[in-house]
């Protein structure tokens, strides 16, 4: 079924006209996007040191993808932006070739997005096991959890102080009002206390220089033939597909969280619409932040698509009217504050003993690979590909084994009848050809398929085999009960395999 004809999930799914209808759910989108932003900020100016690009530029392709996404996305809630891992994918080219190749990189890549959405090709998604998502969920946490230590390592012994006191408020003050997110309330006190004390501590002008002028249309310094093709195709395809990976997933994720669904479709095709307009004004591309949407969604109970535009929109009264009181944040409450988003971001009941004990031995195994594989290379989406590729291994391999063969040789000895069970493919059909006595039947055979179907020229191939076996001894093989799907498949490919 597509993500149209899908019906939605919950009788009464919040929308931005009953958002603006009413005062506490409007209030709890605008601040939602203000936290969100604020702990979007410095990771976004790390990641475009990554990248090897000046932070305004990530700043403002950050505030580009997100005001285009909050309009075109199909997933409310979802907060886009310059993320670290599409940062990753680019560094190497940025590095060899120069910054000027970002541009037509990110235009092919957005390219190769939109194809993808308006292929339909996001339904994909439907093949990613829970395990693999539960693997996925637990590794986000582990990786944004790490990527804070930094900032409360080595550090004055003010700065502990400082993230204790964050700590404190975000714990403390929603035993007394849930109006103002605590997240906030704690960055805006200890930032506060920071600048009227005039204290020196790690902050965000740390990260990176924040010179408040926005940059024009990106200039297109390269030349447009197949040499430049040839040399952005890799990288842009990188892009391409991490930055599509990553936000699907996220949107899944979103879905999960807020039992609701979204068209994955749309999603696809409108990263690849927003990610060219970011490299035209601001010059990188981007794609779900995952941390920060949980943060979004999950910490600030954001529901519509009012939460991103805020943050789009405040992003860019930060970065223009409030760089230098923006740069004075101390990093501490931010890490803060991405700890608390990192320990609820794991699901923890996948954890427990006594859900060990009851999941499947290979669900486990596709689960902990996820995790090690994502954890090992600091890379999301090669650790939902490891995963996806061992689940259906693992399942293969369990599928391969539930077929039976029955004999039954009737009285008069010079008629035997076979029955088969289960579902016929590569991993069960190599094994069918031993499940035979050739040298023992007799002339006439009769092999039953009622209760089996063929999925894959392996299988034709199988019973080609079978079928030549018994010619050798003198028998004569017929199959029988075959659906209209199996026989028609089997009759287009029977033959065709050579001897």
């Amino acid at each position: 079924m597509s993500d149209t004809a899908r019906p939605p999930l919950i009788r009464n799914p919040i929308t931005v006209l009953s958002a603006l209808r009413s005062p506490r759910q409007l209030s709890r989108e605008v601040l939602a996007g203000m936290v969100t932003t604020l702990a979007l900020v410095p990771e976004v100016i790390s990641f475009s040191i990554v990248a090897g690009v000046d932070p305004m530029v990530s700043l403002v392709a950050s505030i580009v993808l997100a005001l285009t996404m909050s309009i075109l996305g199909g997933r409310p809630g979802v907060i886009t932006a310059a993320a670290g891992s599409v940062a990753l994918v680019i560094a190497p080219l940025v590095h060899d070739r120069g910054v000027e190749y970002v541009l037509p990189t990110v235009i092919v890549a957005g390219l190769i997005q939109i194809v993808f959405g308006f292929a339909g090709l996001a339904r994909l998604m439907r093949f990613i096991p829970r395990s693999v998502m539960i693997g996925f969920v637990n590794a986000l946490g582990i990786l944004i959890f790490v990527a804070q230590v930094p900032h409360v390592v080595n550090v004055p012994g003010l700065a502990y102080v400082l993230f204790a006191v964050t700590l404190a408020i975000i714990f403390v003050l929603p035993r007394f009002t849930k109006a103002v997110p605590s997240p906030l309330v704690a960055i805006v006190v200890v930032t506060a206390i920071v600048i009227i004390a005039n204290l020196t501590v790690p902050n965000v002008a740390d990260e990176g220089p924040l010179t408040g002028q926005l940059p024009g249309i990106t200039p297109f310094l390269v030349p447009l033939n197949l040499e430049t093709l040839r040399i952005i195709l890799p990288t842009a395809l990188s892009v391409a597909f991490v930055g599509l990976m990553e936000t699907l997933l996220t949107a899944k994720l979103v879905d999960e969280m807020t039992d609701s669904s979204s068209h994955k479709g749309r999603e696809s095709w409108a990263l690849g619409v927003s990610n060219i307009l970011a490299g035209f004004y601001g010059g990188i591309a981007g794609c779900a932040m995952i941390g920060q949407t949980v943060l979004n969604v999950k910490t600030g109970g954001a529901r519509t698509r009012i939460s991103t535009v805020v943050a789009g929109v405040f992003l860019l009264f930060l970065v223009t009217a409030l760089s230098s009181i923006m740069g004075q944040i101390p990093m501490v409450a931010l890490a803060a504050v991405m700890m608390i988003v990192a320990i609820t971001t794991v699901d923890w009941h996948s954890l427990t003993p006594s859900t060990l004990r009851r999941m499947p031995i290979p669900e486990t195994l596709v689960m902990v690979v996820t995790v090690v594989v994502v954890v090992a290379t600091n890379n999301l989406a090669l650790g939902v590909i490891v995963g996806v590729i061992l689940a259906m291994v693992l399942f293969a391999r369990r599928v391969a084994h539930v077929i039976s063969v029955e004999r039954a040789l009737d009285a008069a000895g010079d008629h035997v009848a076979y029955l088969v069970s289960g579902p016929l493919f590569f991993g069960s059909s190599n094994d069918l050809v031993d499940r035979f006595a050739y040298a023992d039947d007799p002339a006439l055979v009769t092999i039953d398929l009622s209760q089996a179907q063929i999925w894959d020229a392996s299988t034709v191939a199988a019973l080609d085999s079978i079928e030549t076996k018994y010619a050798h001894h003198g028998a004569a093989v017929t199959f029988t009960g075959l659906d209209a799907r199996s026989t028609g498949f089997h009759q287009r490919l029977t033959g065709r395999f050579g001897a």
